[in-house]
């Protein structure tokens, strides 16, 4: 379960960045554009094709997490940290096209995508990792009110205590 949630966590930005493209004003050349950030130098057959690697992986890492939760191989309150995670890792595929965006003048949507964005990164962020940590440490007695071994349900990682 654990390596099904790395892929899924992982492959969403490298998917989303991939397969967006390089997001440049249309009709000037690339001389005449400018960047917040410089883009990689990555073309983007290779960047398409990582990316189209990336949704296999993370789609099948999904998969393999929902047939877990489904035959109680994951607690399914890890969704409660695996949720978050991809929606930042959607943030940062998307986001990093838009900061190398090329554009003529300000690129007002990098601007935007820092100060908005950032913070509802961070708190989504802050709360996988709180709410991880709790399942990992304490929630396996609250799992099913008997003190049983929900917790310990993330491949091992959850080991009911540490």
């Amino acid at each position: 379960m654990l390596v099904s949630g790395v892929a899924l966590v992982l492959g969403v930005p490298v998917a989303a960045w991939g397969l967006m493209g390089q997001q440049n004003a249309e009709g000037l050349p690339a001389s005449e554009l400018d960047h917040a950030y410089q883009p990689w130098g990555v073309g983007d057959g290779v960047a398409a094709a990582a990316g189209g690697v990336a949704l296999v992986l993370a789609v099948a890492g999904a998969a393999a997490l929902v047939r877990g939760a489904r035959h109680g191989d994951l607690d399914r309150r890890w969704w409660g940290v695996l949720g978050p995670l991809v929606v930042v890792g959607l943030m940062a595929g998307v986001g990093l096209r838009i900061l190398t965006a090329g554009v003529v003048g300000a690129n007002i949507g990098a601007g935007l995508l820092i100060m908005f964005g950032s913070p509802v990164a961070a708190a989504l962020v802050l709360w996988a990792l709180g709410r991880g940590v709790w399942l990992a440490t304490r929630g396996h007695a609250d799992a099913d009110g008997t003190g049983g071994t929900g917790g310990r349900r993330l491949g091992g990682f959850a080991s009911g205590g540490v």
